[in-house]
């Protein structure tokens, strides 16, 4: 027999860690938007008129980015809607979703960087390195003062903040990326250089998103919160819990990176309270391994 008693723990509880931090990222995401949309269009005119793949790279960057930063805005606003009776754990998941798409849109970036840094080296084409500087300087600072609005306040742990910043930092990246190529361009003459750094900030741009690629697909995959090891998580809790004889069907998952969830069923020696075994389950679950949602089963 098994008691299926949730002691009152199993709700979709919005007061913890996992939307204390909402309004604020949410306000983050919409400086950032605001920031990228407007100077993309600076560097759209500048890309073009200079023609440098730098800037095109980079503004082509910053198009995506105002996509996703206004999915990752989107996915902020859909977290802060209660519950229904179709989606019994809310709207969080979309913000892991929308983490996993700007993941997946930088690798299209930058293979598109590559592929069209490969035709520039073939055939070279003039570049003005002094339309490009000024383009690159205002796209430097721009990415700056994004990057920090995205980072402070150490609530960059947010996987969706922490997907936008990369976003930043890419083109961030970009813009050093333009300025030296300016540089190089306007004292040599040399204009291969601007496909060759464009390269080298695509790669920098592969190693970030794979980054978040991976964590958010762990999430999507219900994989088990980052350090938790059922093994080792049974061990614990028969060591430390008294009276708990055995515990069994361990699954551990998260619903965004900050709710991660717990279901288990337990054994208890006779003459046991089950519900100060489950009370003192929790507690350790909670304080020792950082899971503050379980659903305990009895198994009599």
């Amino acid at each position: 027999m098994q008691d299926h008693s949730h002691d009152g723990h199993s709700g979709h509880d919005h007061s913890g860690g996992g939307h204390s931090h909402i309004p604020k990222n949410e306000t983050k995401i919409a400086i950032a938007a605001a920031l990228t949309g407007t100077f993309m269009v600076a560097e759209v005119v500048g890309g073009v008129i200079s023609g440098s793949l730098a800037l095109i790279a980079d503004a082509g960057h910053m198009l995506t980015d105002f996509a996703s930063l206004m999915l990752a805005w989107l996915g902020f606003r859909l977290a802060r809607r209660p519950a229904d009776w179709k989606r019994t754990y809310g709207f969080d998941r979309f913000s892991v979703l929308a983490a996993f798409v700007n993941g997946m849109s930088l690798f299209a970036i930058a293979a598109w960087i590559m592929w069209e840094a490969v035709h520039r080296l073939s055939a070279p084409q003039e570049v003005l390195g002094g339309v490009m500087l000024w383009v690159a300087l205002g796209g430097l600072l721009v990415n700056i003062i994004a990057f920090v609005v995205l980072t402070r306040g150490g609530e960059g742990e947010n996987l969706n903040v922490r997907a936008a910043a990369l976003h930043v930092m890419g083109d961030l990246l970009g813009s050093v990326a333009a300025l030296v190529a300016a540089l190089v361009i306007i004292w040599t003459g040399w204009t291969p250089i601007d496909p060759i750094l464009s390269v080298l900030v695509a790669l920098i741009i592969l190693r970030s998103a794979w980054a978040v690629v991976a964590q958010s697909g762990h999430i999507l995959l219900e994989g088990a919160p980052d350090g938790f090891d059922r093994r080792k998580v049974v061990e614990d809790l028969c060591a430390e819990v008294p009276g708990l004889r055995d515990v069994s069907h361990v699954h551990a998952w998260s619903v965004t990176q900050e709710r991660p969830m717990v279901t288990m069923t337990i054994a208890l020696k006779d003459g046991v309270d089950p519900a100060a075994a489950k009370a003192a389950i929790r507690e350790r679950l909670e304080t020792r391994h950082g899971i503050g949602h379980a659903t305990i089963e009895l198994d009599m």
